[in-house]
Parts: structure tokens; sequence; C-alpha cells
């Protein structure tokens, strides 16, 4: 059977029970419970999140500081970077200091093209380099993770072997992850691979390191399923968290990709329950948008919603 295509009656209902528990997420917002309020509930915000977006989302113009600096004045604790970059080191440095913004993470720049699951030997050999060289740079920003997208299913790297090769690969990055203390977090995407939250965490159990862990996405697991499933199933495994929305509506006749057209808290996500079962579960930390970006104004309306999901 064929994961990336076949949504099944499981999948179905899934979404239906996200796109019914999108109409409760709504009805908070609308009674007011969206918006950031005073007191304890803005305490428990500001202590249980910390919002961020993907450095190419900032399209303000300048360079790294003056970036750095529009996110901190619309309130963004930190960003993250990607990696391997032709960033100077001192620049990011720089960065940081004139506007206190932290990096928490940088996402792997070469997973998809040199990726752990080719049959290639010498391109797996290239994605480790790769990795490694995002785990010591996420050393010399001050991060914590790495973000990496561990396979990709093709039809030269069925998904037995992609599994199989990938866990090879990874684990030959865990010594210097450990060593450094950075965290090596697997992204669920539609890579025909880990589609579902059982195999997934199957998958970090067997890597068999506390440095290894979920980077879920929250708008890419819809189209396999609801997500408070995921949540449930990956619980602490889950250390970071992506922030995008998805609406099965949008996403008829095939065209999954058009599911991506819903704003933050317009789709069918279903935002109350995702974070009802984060605080279940005791998440805390980052959550990073991966949306279209923008200039000041577009980046204000992401915080904003930001601010909404988070207060639910």
């Amino acid at each position: 059977m064929d994961k990336s295509t076949t949504i099944g009656r499981r999948t179905f209902l899934a979404g239906t029970a996200v796109g019914a528990v999108t109409l409760q997420d709504m009805s908070q917002i609308a009674m007011g419970r969206g918006s950031t309020p005073a007191g304890s509930s803005g305490k428990l915000l500001a202590n249980r999140f910390k919002k961020a977006v993907k450095i190419g989302m900032v399209r303000t113009g300048g360079g790294l500081t003056q970036k750095f600096q529009v996110l901190k004045e619309l309130g963004f604790d930190g960003v993250e970077l990607n990696s391997p970059n032709s960033l100077k080191l001192e620049d990011v440095q720089a960065a940081k200091d004139s506007t206190g913004l932290t990096v928490h993470g940088v996402v792997n720049s070469k997973h998809w093209q040199k990726h752990l699951s080719h049959a290639d030997e010498k391109i797996r050999a290239e994605g480790v380099e790769a990795l490694m060289t995002a785990i010591k740079d996420a050393k010399a920003y001050g991060a914590t993770s790495v973000l990496l997208v561990p396979a990709v299913v093709t039809k030269e790297a069925t998904y037995q072997k992609s599994w199989q090769r990938s866990i090879a690969e990874i684990r030959k990055a865990i010594p210097l992850a450990e060593e450094l203390g950075i965290d090596i977090l697997l992204e669920n995407v539609w890579n025909n691979f880990l589609t579902d939250p059982t195999e997934t965490a199957k998958y970090i159990d067997e890597l068999g390191s506390d440095r290894v862990g979920a980077y879920y996405d929250t708008g890419n697991s819809v189209r396999y399923g609801n997500p408070v499933i995921w949540i449930r199933v990956l619980g602490k495994r889950i250390k970071k968290l992506d922030i995008k929305e998805f609406d099965l509506a949008l996403a008829q006749n095939g065209d999954w990709y058009k599911g991506f057209g819903a704003k933050l808290l317009e789709g069918t996500n279903g935002w109350y329950d995702i974070i009802r079962e984060l605080k279940k579960i005791g998440f805390e930390g980052w959550g990073t948008a991966e949306i279209p970006g923008g200039d000041r104004k577009r980046l204000k309306e992401i915080a904003t919603n930001m601010d909404r999901i988070f207060s639910l």
C-alpha cells in the first residue's frame, strides 16, 4: 500500500474529527480566549511556549542584524537558521548580541538533496557530513537542535531500505550530537516515510539516544490523521514544534498542497485540542512558524496568530 496517497477510512474519520474541533477552536477565539490575556494565563503563555520563525520567512530587507531586530520588535523569541550555510559566525553572533534574539535551532539545508536513504553510498556520506556541519553550527550559534528530514522514499529507496539506511547514517552523527549537547529532531514531512505516529515513535526509539526526538509539524500531519493522535503517541519524544496550518477542505481532488493555503487559525488543524494535548504531555519550548513570510506587516500578523494559538 502506498502510504503517500492512500487516505483510507481511518484518516478520513480523523480529518473529520479535526474539522469538528476547529469549530470549538474558533468559538474559543470568538469568546476572547484566543488572545493573550493578562495575569496567570499570560504568564502561562510566556513560560510554556516560545515563538520563532524560519529565517527565510523574514523578507524585510537589510542584513542579519536588521532582520533579527525586526523579529525582536515584533515579539518573537527566536529564529532558526539553515546549515550548512555561507554565513560568517561573527555576523550571527553580532546579530544575536545587538538584538537579544535567540537562534534556537538550525534546519539541515541538505537533507532533501543529500538524503540519508539515498541508494548512492557517496550521497549518503555527504548527507552525514552536512548533518555534522549543522550540529557544529548549532553549537556555535548557541542553538539546541538540528531539524532533520531523516529519509526520502523513492523507487531506489524503498520504505524498508530507507529505514535501514537512514538509521545507520544517523547513528554516525549521534556521538557528535551527544558530545556537543545538540538534539537531532526528525520532522514529519511528505517524504512517504514515517507517515504514521506509531512508526515514527518506533523509529526514534530504535536510534537509542536521548538526543534524538521529534520536531512535530502540526500542518504536515493533518494529511495522515488527527494531530491529537500524533501528539498522544509521540508524547515526550516531541521536543519542538513547527507551526503550520492545513485545511482538508482545500485539499480536495488529490491536490494536497492546496491545503496549506489556509491562514493560521483558519484551517482544520484543531488548535484548541492540539494545545490541550501538548499541555497533557508537559510540552514546553519552541514553536516555529513554517509558513509564507513577508514584510513587517505580515510577520506581525504571524506573531499575533501564534500568540492566540499558544494562549488557547
